[in-house]
């Protein structure tokens, strides 16, 4: 799970290092994207929560044959969202990115880049189900291949076609678009090479509408929840971020350079939370609840643990790895303000991703979404706002901190209530 996130990191990263060294109006545009790839991408997210879930239930319980039926209704799915998203995006770009403050050029690039994406929309959209899929078997080393391998590819690609090497045209962001469809589209094939042949995960009997309507509505059951909660947590940085602006350009700079490093240092905790939907789905489908709740405990303490660690190591080490990013004194020395204050916060942020998964996988979306809800607009951005006032930027960090930390004791506190309560009743 680690190299899979590590790998979305690094798809990112190469798509801008490389659109970076071509006009400025290229990086911006690129950037405008980024939000709207983003909602689609937690939209998609949120169903291969679902699929996971149901997939994985199954398979917990030695149901191989709904197992195979949920894995097919649920690319199904993926490819009836793909289509939907394609036509909705074609026909909102303008308006869309224009209420966005894009304008001339850079709305001229942002179509030079979208019109591909949207295009080849569903390379995105089924792969991402599929690896859901593969997942849910237990299964987590071979999606993270395939997305090492996607990287890879992109990697070779990107150069060559935005810079037109070799025999190569020279197609800008144009480039990057394709070179991101091509790797995607290689990594479809694979993945369903992998559910075909391998797990014996796709059927291709055609089921009876309910059937398939039962099983769609269960996945979005879960899916829709997950998908909108998920769009919560940028949605509340971005208020954050407003906030912060307040201040100085200088405190949003270190913000979002903060928050980057503060991704790499969780990723070993996402990484944790991710295997929690199979490992969830597998042992509720074997009716081994304690199972879960043991696995819960023993992941909280391992979150608080390496927080600690990681607490300790950027308050020392804070200014110099802000060096790495940035050379302005005042943007550093803010940096270095965050990483010493917010990580403190990382263990229980590295909980609340655990309860998630559990309790999506425990069929309690809706509960789920409810914490998301609280700890970032219940808690975060009033704090924040109220830290703004009182003491400027150190009271804004200090509001992260503490509304992380307290969301994610009540995140602890309500899933051994909720889950415990399923194991009781199992257990009669």
């Amino acid at each position: 799970m680690l190299l899979g996130i590590l790998s979305m990191v690094a798809f990112n990263l190469v798509d801008t290092i490389y659109v970076g060294q071509l006009e400025k109006e290229n990086l911006a545009a690129l950037s405008y994207t980024f939000p709207v790839i983003s909602v689609i991408f937690n939209l998609v997210q949120g169903i291969g929560i679902g699929a996971t879930a149901l997939i994985a239930r199954s398979m917990g319980g030695n149901n191989i044959e709904k197992a195979r039926r949920e894995t097919t209704d649920s690319v199904v799915l993926g490819l009836m969202v793909a289509i939907t998203a394609s036509l909705i995006g074609f026909a909102t770009i303008d308006p869309l990115f224009k209420a966005m403050g894009a304008e001339d050029q850079v709305l001229e690039l942002i179509h030079d880049y979208m019109d591909i994406w949207y295009v080849t929309i569903v390379f995105v959209v089924i792969p991402f189900i599929g690896n859901s899929a593969i997942r849910a078997t237990g299964d987590t080393l071979t999606p993270a291949l395939i997305m090492i391998f996607a990287v890879v590819i992109n990697a070779i690609l990107d150069p060559l076609l935005i810079f037109g090497i070799g025999p190569f045209p020279e197609m800008g962001l144009s480039g990057a678009a394709l070179a991101t469809s091509i790797s995607r589209a290689i990594t479809l094939f694979v993945s369903f090479y992998v559910l075909i042949f391998r797990e014996k995960l796709l059927t291709v009997h055609i089921p009876s509408f309910q059937v398939l309507k039962g099983c769609w509505l269960a996945i979005l059951k879960i899916g829709v929840p997950s998908g909108i909660s998920r769009m919560l947590v940028p949605l509340s940085l971005g208020v954050v971020t407003a906030i912060i602006s307040t201040i100085d350009q200088d405190s949003v700079a270190a913000f979002g350079v903060a928050t980057r490093i503060e991704f790499v240092s969780m990723s070993v905790l996402f990484a944790l939370a991710a295997s929690y939907g199979p490992f969830s789905g597998q042992n509720i489908g074997a009716q081994r609840i304690d199972r879960v709740l043991e696995a819960v405990k023993k992941g909280s303490l391992f979150s608080l643990a390496w927080s600690f660690f990681f607490a300790v190591v950027l308050f020392f080490s804070g200014k110099y790895v802000a060096m790495l990013f940035n050379d302005h004194e005042s943007v550093i020395n803010k940096i270095a303000l965050y990483l010493s204050i917010v990580p403190l916060s990382y263990g229980f942020q590295g909980i609340s991703q655990i309860v998630n998964a559990v309790l999506n996988t425990a069929n309690k979306p809706l509960q789920a979404s409810l914490l998301i809800v609280v700890t970032m607009f219940g808690l975060l951005i009033p704090l924040a706002k109220l830290g703004s006032v009182m003491y400027g930027l150190t009271g804004i960090f200090t509001a992260l901190a503490i509304a992380y930390s307290i969301g994610g004791i009540l995140s602890y506190w309500l899933v051994m209530k909720w889950v415990g309560r399923l194991h009781r009743a199992e257990s009669k």
